[in-house]
């Protein structure tokens, strides 16, 4: 046994890996929708408007959204490079879990988990969908 081989009694207690989705779910594709399985749970969908001002809370946006719970991330009062160090990060979850990225004011965005639709006929034209996630066009 070399220094790289480990034991199962050493793997005892670490995170448990959890399926993102459940078994019976539809593959994701870029322009996929989940739809809520009933009206009621529609009506009370809510978000959560995160005011980030170190990396430290980039954290708290990717729990709400592994949650899918859609988060405003404002990005107004972090310095310059914090915000795109918070972006990138948030950028990379939203990719990683096939959710979406949105613009809505110089540094504000909002993150939707999938499944949520966001209407923004204004915008449209300058938003390009990769992988679920709409960033914007250079």
């Amino acid at each position: 046994m070399n220094s790289h081989d480990v034991t199962d009694e050493q793997w005892e207690g670490l995170a448990e890996v959890v399926p993102l989705r459940s078994n019976n779910a539809w593959p994701s594709w870029p322009h996929h929708r989940a739809l809520p399985e009933d009206e009621a749970e529609q009506d009370q969908r809510q978000f959560v408007v995160i005011r980030v001002q170190t990396f430290a809370d980039a954290r708290e946006v990717a729990e709400y959204l592994m949650a899918q719970i859609p988060v405003l991330l404002d990005l107004t009062s972090a310095e310059a490079d914090v915000a795109k160090r918070i972006l990138d990060f948030s950028s990379g979850v939203v990719f990683g879990l096939g959710s979406g990225m949105h613009r809505v004011d110089t540094n504000v965005f909002l993150l939707a988990p999938l499944g949520t639709e966001v209407d923004e006929p204004e915008l449209r034209p300058a938003f390009t969908t990769v992988t679920g996630a709409s960033v914007p066009r250079s």
